[in-house]
């Protein structure tokens, strides 16, 4: 089997620009057939995305945030997600994450999936996690966060989730895989 990254040969790699969440690379490649090209790469040390499930009276929901993302210009509704800190376990991460966003500790964090959301440009890896057993602490937001917590229905979360009408693709992979093992 013939992998097609075979004879791709790296000539030159430049950051640009260091961030304070990622860095923006330029590489310089050698195709297989001579050609040279240039690559425009965020480097990114990944993250923890956490799927809260809240259970309470025998109904379960979903603790979703409401995010205001500047890249789009717009607020969406999202399952928590954090930056790893520089040699951070992923799910230290994501227990961090889940309280500082939403204001809730978990009993348990399990590993869901691990995926690269976007790597046509980023080398991101995004670590899934299903956290359960929640108790409110109280949110805990970074000085640059203005996040809203709100509260669905799982039954409503798979609906928005499998119909189209939610947009972020994290919190759609993350439901849609719960919902497939019957996590919720």
């Amino acid at each position: 089997m013939s992998h097609a990254s075979e004879g791709i040969r790296e000539l030159s790699r430049t950051t640009v620009r260091k961030g304070r969440k990622f860095d923006f690379e330029v590489v310089r490649v050698r195709m297989p057939g001579g050609q040279e090209l240039e690559r425009e790469i965020v480097r990114h040390g990944g993250s923890a995305v956490i799927l809260p499930i809240l259970e309470s009276g025998g109904r379960r929901q979903i603790v979703f945030v409401e995010n205001h993302r500047f890249s789009i210009g717009r607020t969406l509704l999202e399952i928590p997600a954090g930056t790893l800190e520089p040699g951070e376990d992923v799910g230290v991460c994501a227990g961090r994450e889940l309280i500082e966003e939403t204001g809730y500790r978990a009993a348990r964090i399990e590993r869901l999936a691990e995926f690269y959301p976007t790597p046509g440009m980023t080398d991101e890896r995004m670590h899934l996690f299903v956290a359960t057993g929640l108790t409110h602490v109280g949110q805990d937001l970074e000085d640059d966060e203005s996040i809203t917590v709100r509260l669905l229905d799982a039954a409503e979360a798979i609906r928005l989730a499998t119909s189209g009408s939610m947009e972020d693709g994290k919190s759609i992979l993350a439901i849609t895989l719960a919902h497939a093992r019957g996590l919720i």
